[in-house]
């Protein structure tokens, strides 16, 4: 059900006396402002759609996009309201009457956030989500070799409408076509492309904002330093993207992809590969590393995910020259065209209609953890073996190791808020996998497992700091105290894992732009404008 404003206001019957589930009371009266002030502030674009928790619609809309089973039990904190706005000024007006009125916000693109933050949160106080996903539209422009794309577009979207316009364009994103434009390109997005290309963040020439004061800004109103924060550096610590204007890349009309078991000597070639995927093969070469184990398996599946910007008889040469350890055959290669590749990236049938992409959900239904490391030395033989004998300790999950090197390497730390570039080799992603079913004491051992691994890999991996990539979001590093107020000190810890030394320049446009810290949740930047300590 949603509400024209005639009806709007019999919302408030869904609720008891106060909501209490946040350390914070918030009183029917305190809705009946809030709504009152959407009203307002945003009934000439028609009606708002406003869901309560009693609502037989909230549940639905809530667990649309919550890819993490983890965060589907009853326990775990859900939004006051939830808000679909089909305007941007709807998002405005959403902006400026929960501040107004005292309440936080979370913004969903695709509900991608490892950790949950775009629609749950932590710090036990009562909060708004902004579902963004009636705001998906896409213009592409082949001429100027760019597209605007609206926030609660996903990547498959996004590639889908690429494809429809040109076989020879573009844009170096991830994988997984569900996850939400908004969240994906504010933290960076690495995929497939990314040793040509860079980032999607890296590609990302414009950009439009809504700010703590309820405006919308573009990349000249913003200003370079807002602008340089926002890619990167996760928007959601300083407004809630409305849109992004990208960059399109060409790409061959066929190029080549593998998908190689490695039945034999896995150690002896994930070593090897090391050196080869990052430093040795073009940039238009991508070799991905996944490990894995499932529970109907007895031993790891070591696999290479190979990309190829160009012909399979090229790939062959340079394999046989580059990697002859692999033995890879013609018949290992397919020649494909770009999107086909994303399907098959993505894990669809090979039948398939390239409008699958289009589809928002998944239908699989499964709980995660994810950890993240950077390599920055490589991984002796004696070492993978190791890691190996502790992968097998879980029954399932997946590991995926990502090259850098090409453009990755050439780009600066400081050009965008990203900063993992030239001196890492790879990212590493360790993933228990479970089924809800298995019940809360199975989750903690999952759970359990990840942590004792990431803390198994710590003599492997980057160092001072012990880095992390924010998209893929770890809680674990750290998260502000329930009912204080937001420091440096806190945030350092696993601020400068994510972000390195650009961590105190996102703390001064922070400190600009929202000094506040309306836009706060669990891990967000902090403005130094709070702090008390010297």
């Amino acid at each position: 059900m949603s509400w024209g404003w005639t009806f709007l206001f019999s919302i408030l019957l869904s609720f008891p006396t106060a909501y209490s589930s946040t350390t914070k009371i918030f009183t029917n009266q305190g809705i009946d402002d809030f709504l009152e002030c959407l009203a307002v502030n945003s009934d000439q674009y028609g009606k708002i759609e406003v869901y309560a928790p009693k609502d037989a619609s909230y549940m639905k809309i809530l667990q649309s996009a919550i890819r993490n089973d983890r965060f589907k039990s009853p326990e775990t904190p859900k939004p006051l309201l939830i808000v679909t706005p089909r305007h941007e000024s709807q998002v405005q007006a959403t902006v400026s009457c929960s501040r107004k009125h005292g309440l936080q916000i979370r913004v969903r693109s695709g509900g991608h956030d490892f950790e949950g933050l775009s629609y749950t949160s932590s710090l036990l106080v009562p909060f708004v989500m902004i579902d963004l996903a009636n705001l998906r539209a896409i213009d592409v422009d082949i001429e100027d070799n760019s597209a605007w794309v609206q926030a609660g577009a996903t990547i498959g979207e996004l590639y889908y409408r690429i494809a429809m316009e040109s076989p020879i364009h573009g844009f170096p994103a991830g994988f997984v076509t569900t996850i939400g434009v908004g969240g994906h390109f504010s933290v960076g997005g690495y995929g497939a492309m990314m040793r040509k290309y860079g980032l999607a963040a890296d590609n990302v020439v414009d950009a439009r904002l809504v700010n703590v004061n309820g405006e919308i800004l573009d990349r000249d109103t913003m200003g370079e330093d807002l602008f340089w924060a926002i890619r990167g550096g996760g928007a959601s610590s300083f407004g809630v993207i409305l849109a992004f204007k990208i960059k399109l890349v060409q790409v061959p009309p066929v190029l080549t992809v593998s998908k190689l078991t490695i039945k034999q000597g896995a150690l002896e070639i994930i070593q090897r590969w090391q050196h080869i995927a990052i430093y040795e093969v073009p940039k238009e070469l991508f070799i991905q590393v996944q490990i894995s184990r499932t529970k109907f398996q007895r031993n790891l599946q070591s696999e290479l995910q190979i990309m190829f910007l160009g012909r399979s008889e090229e790939l062959m040469h340079i394999m046989e020259e580059k990697f002859p350890q692999l033995r890879i055959k013609k018949n290992d290669c397919m020649e494909m065209s770009w999107i086909e590749s994303v399907l098959l990236f993505a894990e669809f049938p090979k039948t398939a209609p390239l409008d699958v992409l289009l589809n928002r959900t998944t239908e699989r239904d499964i709980a995660f953890k994810v950890k993240s490391d950077f390599v920055t030395t490589p991984l002796s033989k004696r070492e993978f073996r190791k890691i190996f004998n502790k992968f097998l300790e879980e029954k399932q999950f997946a590991s995926v190791l990502s090259p850098w090197g090409g453009r990755m390497h050439e780009i600066s730390d400081d050009e965008i808020a990203f900063p993992h570039r030239a001196g890492n080799m790879y990212v590493i992603a360790y993933t228990s996998l479970w089924s809800d079913e298995e019940g809360a004491q199975a989750s903690q051992e999952h759970v359990k497992w990840v942590r004792e691994m990431y803390n198994y890999m710590s003599p492997y991996v980057s160092k001072s700091p012990r880095a992390a990539y924010i998209g893929l979001r770890d809680l674990d590093l750290g998260f502000y105290k329930i009912n204080t107020t937001p420091t440096y000190s806190e945030a350092r810890i696993w601020g400068e894992k994510y972000f390195k030394g650009n961590f105190d320049k996102l703390v001064k446009v922070k400190s600009e732009v929202d000094p506040s810290n309306f836009f706060g949740d669990d891990q967000s930047i902090p403005p130094m404008t709070l702090q008390s300590e010297s």
